[in-house]
């Protein structure tokens, strides 16, 4: 079977729900609940990909959250609306600190702007990470308070990764080998071993912790021409980070 498609994100989540509940990531912020799995997407482009994984969950039982980016590539108003009325979670995939240029004014103000652009609540964010930026937008939290805007938690920030398994799709793989910023600095399992979705399924009735599973709706597809397009892309970007590592390396950057 192909991976990345929606039947293997079915068998993904059927084998979860074997092991654990799945959560939003505003539920375990608030509650700190044991034995769950964390479903979190990331929505940096196509959002009718993610109103399609959206309803595969609903049909599962399965409750989750969806990140959008205000970008137009990603911001689509009733989608995000239709998503929200399935019962999952909305939130900001925020980015301002790479479009203001490090300017930290510059980006609470576009924080709050974007925000306030959405057409449902938003409780929780999650940094979009941009691997051709210097920035690192968590970092408008080291001066500000997302608190202060009404905001529960933040994906990264909220949740204490030495106990929480983390597996993105990020580089469309599971291990973090082409990841640059979508990165946990700790975790309470080896994460390298897992490479397809197959192998996570496999893994998953092996753990005995708590998991975040992060995926990318784009990602996703049944129909085989966008499916290779995804493919053919995403392997010129893993080039490409695997060139950034290289470099950071060289200049004694931490990943």
């Amino acid at each position: 079977m192909r991976d990345f498609t929606l039947q293997m994100y079915h068998d993904l989540c059927t084998t979860v729900l074997t092991k654990y509940s799945v959560v939003t990531v505003l539920d375990y912020i608030q509650n700190q609940p044991k034995n769950v799995a964390i479903f979190r997407h990331d929505v940096d482009k196509k959002p009718k990909n993610a109103f399609a994984m959206a309803k595969l969950e609903k049909s599962l039982g399965i409750c989750s959250t969806y990140y959008f980016r205000t970008v137009p590539d990603s911001f689509d108003p009733e989608v995000i609306l239709k998503i929200s009325e399935m019962g999952h979670e909305i939130g900001y995939h925020y980015e301002v600190l790479d479009t203001a240029r490090g300017d930290y004014k510059s980006a609470i103000n576009q924080f709050e702007e974007n925000l306030d652009r959405f057409p449902c609540e938003i409780d929780t964010i999650c940094m979009h990470g941009n691997p051709l930026t210097p920035w690192d937008n968590r970092d408008l939290w080291s001066r500000y308070d997302f608190k202060k805007f009404g905001i529960t938690g933040e994906a990264y920030l909220s949740l204490d990764f030495s106990k929480i398994a983390y597996f993105s799709d990020t580089g469309r793989a599971w291990h973090d080998r082409y990841s640059i910023k979508d990165i946990t600095k700790v975790s309470p399992v080896d994460t390298t071993i897992i490479s397809s979705t197959s192998d996570l399924i496999e893994h998953i009735p092996k753990l005995s912790c708590p998991v975040c599973i992060v995926t990318h709706p784009q990602r996703w597809n049944d129909a085989i021409v966008p499916w290779m397009t995804e493919l053919s892309g995403q392997m010129a970007r893993n080039i490409g980070k695997t060139g950034i590592r290289y470099l950071k390396r060289l200049n004694g950057t931490p990943r």
